[in-house]
C-alpha cells in the first residue's frame, strides 16, 4: 500500500550435496518424519526458510486481509549454498524493486528448540590455496630421499606453524572482537560438535567469543596423491585449501593479507610457497536497537511461551547479507531462522523440528502485522 512499511523476505530453496548415501537414516530427499522431526536434505536449509515466509503470510492475509498496512516483496534464491555468485549484481540492477525498511533473512538457527535466537554477528569468510613448492619434478624416494625436501613434509609444516602451543591462531595481524555476554558452556559446545573424549579445545577465552567474534582457520582440504595412487615418491608439490573466518571489525581483504604475510614468512627450509584468494564475503554486525528489533523480540518471545530470544553470533558466514546491506543501507536486518543444535544443517540427517516451524512462522506473522506501527518512515 501507499505509504506503508516495506519488508523483504529473503530464504533460498538450494541445497548442498546429501553425501554419502550411508550416512542417512532415510534417503536424503524422501522426506521422513521421526519424532517430531521432519528429515531430509534441506529441510532446515533451507527450505523451511520459504515455508515460513509463506504460513507467515498466508496467517497474516487471513487475519487482516491483503490490506493491512504493511507491504510484503518475496525473495527466493537459488545459488546461496555455491556463495551467491550473481546476488550483488541482481541487488544493484534491481535496487527499487526490492527497497524495503526490514529485511527477514529465514537462514539461521536458535539457542535450542524452547529457546529461540536472533542472530547478531556473523564472521565473514576468505577461501585461499596454499601451494608449496620444493622439487620442479618429483623423484624416487629411495634415491633421493634423506637430504631432499618433498612439498608434503613443507606443507604439513607450514600448516603446523599456523598455531600456538594452546591451537589458538599465531598469525599476526589476525583480530578477535569483544567477548559476548552470552553464556556458552564448554560442554554444551562439545556435546554439539560430538568431540569426543579427551580431544581438546583450540584456544583460549570464552567459549562464544571464539566461536562468534575470533578469527578461525581450518584445512578444508589438501592435494597430494591419494592412498590408492601413492608411490614411493618424493612430490615437488603439495596445496592445501584453507578456510579462515573472519570476525565482524575486520576486513576479509587485510585478514589476507595477514595470513599470506605469515605462510611467506614461515616457509620452512627454503620450500616456495604461493598464496591466492578464491572467494570471501563481509562480516555481519547488526543493531540491537530500536523499533524492528525491539518487535522481533517481542515477535520471538510470545511465539516461544514467553522463552526471551537469545543475541547471539554465529560462527559462519552469510556472505549475501554484507551485500544486502550494501544495496539497502537503510534497512534493519534482520537473521531469523528455524534450525536447532540438533539440526545438523550441511551433514548426515539433517533435520527440521516441527514444533520450531510452527513457533518460527508464528512469530514471523506476529513481526509482519506490527511493522505498521514500528516503521515511523517507510521507505520510499
Amino acid at each position: 500500500p501507499a505509504g506503508a512499511p516495506t519488508v523483504l523476505l529473503y530464504a533460498h530453496h538450494d541445497v548442498q550435496p546429501p553425501g554419502t548415501e550411508q550416512g542417512w537414516t532415510t534417503p536424503a530427499f524422501e522426506p521422513a518424519e521421526r519424532a517430531g522431526r521432519l528429515y531430509g536434505r534441506g529441510a532446515a536449509d533451507d527450505k523451511a526458510g520459504v515455508a515460513v515466509h509463506v504460513g507467515a503470510l498466508r496467517a497474516v492475509l487471513a487475519q487482516w486481509g491483503p490490506d493491512d498496512g504493511v507491504g510484503v516483496t518475496v525473495f527466493v534464491e537459488g545459488e546461496e549454498e555455491v556463495g551467491s555468485p550473481t546476488f550483488a549484481a541482481f541487488l544493484r540492477e534491481h535496487r527499487a524493486l526490492l527497497a524495503a525498511d526490514v529485511v527477514v533473512v529465514a537462514d539461521s538457527d536458535n539457542w535450542d528448540v524452547d529457546t529461540p535466537s536472533l542472530t547478531t554477528s556473523l564472521r565473514g569468510l576468505v577461501d585461499a590455496t596454499v601451494v608449496v613448492r620444493t622439487l620442479d619434478h618429483p623423484v624416487h624416494s629411495g634415491l633421493y630421499g634423506g637430504p631432499v625436501l618433498d612439498a608434503t613434509t613443507a606443507l604439513v609444516r607450514l600448516l603446523d606453524r599456523l598455531r600456538d602451543e594452546t591451537g589458538g591462531l599465531a598469525v599476526p595481524g589476525l583480530r578477535a572482537g569483544p567477548a559476548p555476554e552470552v553464556p556458552f558452556g564448554e560442554e554444551r559446545l562439545r556435546a554439539d560438535a560430538g568431540v569426543l573424549d579427551g580431544v581438546q579445545l583450540l584456544g583460549d577465552g570464552t567459549v562464544a567469543q571464539r566461536l562468534w567474534t575470533g578469527p578461525a582457520l581450518t584445512v578444508v582440504g589438501v592435494d597430494v596423491p591419494p592412498l590408492e595412487r601413492a608411490s614411493n615418491t618424493l612430490q615437488g608439490t603439495a596445496t592445501a585449501h584453507l578456510s579462515l573466518r573472519v570476525p565482524p571489525g575486520q576486513q576479509p581483504e587485510e585478514a589476507l593479507a595477514a595470513l599470506r604475510e605469515h605462510l611467506l614468512a614461515t616457509a620452512p627450509w627454503g620450500a616456495r610457497v604461493e598464496v591466492a584468494m578464491d572467494g570471501g564475503g563481509q562480516p555481519f554486525q547488526a543493531r540491537v536497537d530500536g523499533p524492528v528489533h525491539d518487535l522481533a523480540v517481542e515477535s520471538l518471545a510470545r511465539a516461544w511461551d514467553g522463552a526471551a530470544p537469545v543475541h547471539a553470533g554465529i560462527g559462519g558466514s552469510i556472505p549475501f547479507i554484507a551485500d544486502l546491506v550494501d544495496a539497502l543501507p537503510g534497512a534493519v536486518v534482520l537473521v531469523t531462522g528455524v534450525e536447532d543444535p540438533d539440526t545438523r544443517a550441511h551433514g548426515h540427517d539433517e533435520s527440521l523440528h516441527l514444533r520450531v516451524l510452527e513457533r518460527a512462522t508464528l512469530a514471523e506473522a506476529l513481526l509482519l502485522a506490527g511493522l505498521r506501527d514500528a516503521v515511523p518512515t517507510p521507505a520510499g
